[in-house]
């Protein structure tokens, strides 16, 4: 782009955010639009054009504007949002769960565990499934060992429940799971493109999706790609021996941690010491290999 089109597309964006403020809707999507056609590669103002369109009233506009959106960021937590929430607004309840789906891996992926737990209940109450039940039961009890004094975390563990035990189990179809080759596919096209962080995160983004619906083989088979990317990387060890306590494999576990929390003196990783320690302390209460670290 030179840099005289990027000034336009500055401006413009711009001037979108200024009409959004100040409750212009029709301006503001006039403006993102401008935006999209001076960048239609960017996700950023196909997000503002899809939210001024919502609060226009026109939903199959947002929805399309927010799907362009995906498109360019798989990721976006704004995206996935305001497509769900544009999708349950039109009454496309199957369709909106799915992208909270997408967000809640996306926001436990960033370490917002209590969002992500949020997410998990909004798609189950939007379309009840087993998958989904696991994910907000999982997600419940990583919220457990938070401390006692984290509102966010409390809160979303007591709406979780709620739903839990308000949302009907409901005995529908097999739900589809995750496609292995797509998912394979999207961390060997970073690996060609030379991008090991993005095919780290795409690797990690696997594992916690076939986790989601039970494939706990493929989850670890994911798990130990990002780990040849990435041998030390404490996120994926920490999901490994979860992931071996859901196969009931307590004694892999309990060595895996191990080995970890010793890792995490040496670097004085005190962030991973405290997930290790909440995991231990909630599976491994009365085992002394983890008073060293966690005291």
């Amino acid at each position: 782009m030179s840099d005289a089109r990027y000034d336009q597309y500055r401006e413009a964006l711009r001037l979108g955010h200024v009409a959004t403020q100040h409750d212009h809707h029709d301006a503001a999507a006039a403006a993102y639009r401008d935006a999209t056609r001076l960048a239609p590669d960017r996700a950023l103002p196909f997000i503002g054009l899809a939210g001024a369109l919502a609060s226009l009233g026109r939903r199959d506009e947002a929805i399309a504007a927010y799907t362009a959106a995906l498109d360019r960021a798989p990721d976006d937590t704004t995206a996935l949002r305001g497509g769900a929430d544009a999708l349950t607004a039109a009454g496309r309840r199957a369709a909106a769960a799915e992208l909270l789906d997408r967000l809640t891996v996306v926001l436990e992926l960033e370490g917002r565990v209590a969002e992500a737990c949020d997410a998990a209940r909004e798609a189950l109450e939007l379309a009840e499934a087993r998958g989904r039940r696991r994910t907000v039961e999982r997600l419940v009890r990583r919220l457990e060992g938070a401390a006692p004094d984290d509102a966010a975390a409390v809160e979303s563990t007591e709406r979780a429940r709620q739903a839990l035990d308000s949302v009907p189990t409901v005995v529908a179809p097999v739900e589809v799971p995750p496609d292995p080759v797509t998912l394979t596919l999207a961390v060997e096209e970073a690996l060609e493109a030379g991008d090991l962080d993005e095919a780290r995160r795409r690797a990690l983004i696997a594992a916690l999706g076939h986790r989601a619906v039970g494939q706990l083989n493929a989850a670890m088979d994911a798990c130990y790609q990002a780990l040849a990317i990435l041998p030390s990387d404490p996120d994926i060890h920490l999901l490994l021996a979860e992931l071996y306590l859901d196969r009931g494999w307590r004694g892999p576990a309990a060595e895996k941690l191990v080995l970890l929390g010793r890792l995490t003196q040496l670097t004085d990783d005190a962030e991973t010491r405290t997930r290790l320690c909440e995991l231990a302390g909630a599976r491994f209460p009365d085992d002394p290999r983890f008073s060293a670290v966690c005291g």
